[in-house]
């Protein structure tokens, strides 16, 4: 009679016992025909380091920042002196790091401080956009202080624009000047035959005379 061999369930003893990192697949981690493969504790604390270190790579340290804004390392150290900037995270060396929207900040402190506002004018804005709690009502805030600040430049614009017209008139007035004789007086320039006497002596030609 034929002998009925039957094979071990496992191949020898050591493969019986299960290995300290080994997982057993349950219906629930399989998704279609793919197995969700466990991830052991070292692999997952690597896992946050590679992270950490990718998100580190692709921020700044504060000379790169300055170099990029166009800055010095002083500058960037007085914005956070005054809470108007404030680093996103601190390398493993200690060092500050600054993401791209440290750019935006900076940017956006050069323009206020264009319009004519001091740093210590920025902070109050600063404190008040972070100490007010209604979205609505510190937007209409912003939109009164942008709105006072345009019709100021507006109106420095129309005076810049008269000045420039002051400037071009008197650069054609002079320009006749270089035909004059060299020997002629200055106290002669009163009276002038080269210029039509009727025309108008711009303001910044005929202030030299008033006196």
């Amino acid at each position: 009679m034929a002998n009925n061999v039957r094979l071990p369930l496992f191949a020898s003893a050591a493969e019986a016992v299960p290995s300290p990192t080994a997982q057993t697949v349950t219906p629930s981690m399989r998704e279609g025909s793919h197995v969700t493969e466990a991830v052991a504790p070292g692999q997952a604390q690597g896992a946050a380091t590679a992270r950490d270190d990718e998100r580190d790579d692709a921020m700044m340290q504060v000379g790169d920042l300055a170099r990029e804004a166009g800055k010095t390392v002083r500058a960037i150290h007085l914005y956070e002196e005054l809470q108007l900037l404030r680093p996103a995270a601190r390398s493993k060396g200690r060092y500050r790091l600054y993401g791209r929207e440290a750019l935006v900040r900076i940017r956006w402190i050069g323009k206020l401080q264009d319009m004519g506002f001091s740093l210590t004018d920025i902070q109050t804005i600063v404190r008040d956009w972070e100490e007010s709690s209604s979205a609505p009502r510190t937007m209409v805030k912003m939109r009164e202080l942008y709105a006072k600040k345009l019709e100021e430049t507006q109106a420095h614009l129309r005076k810049m624009q008269m000045l420039e017209h002051d400037l071009r008139a008197s650069l054609d007035y002079l320009d006749t000047c270089e035909v004059c004789d060299p020997a002629r007086l200055l106290t002669a320039c009163t009276s002038c035959d080269l210029h039509d006497c009727q025309s108008h002596v711009p303001d910044l030609i005929a202030g030299f005379r008033a006196n």
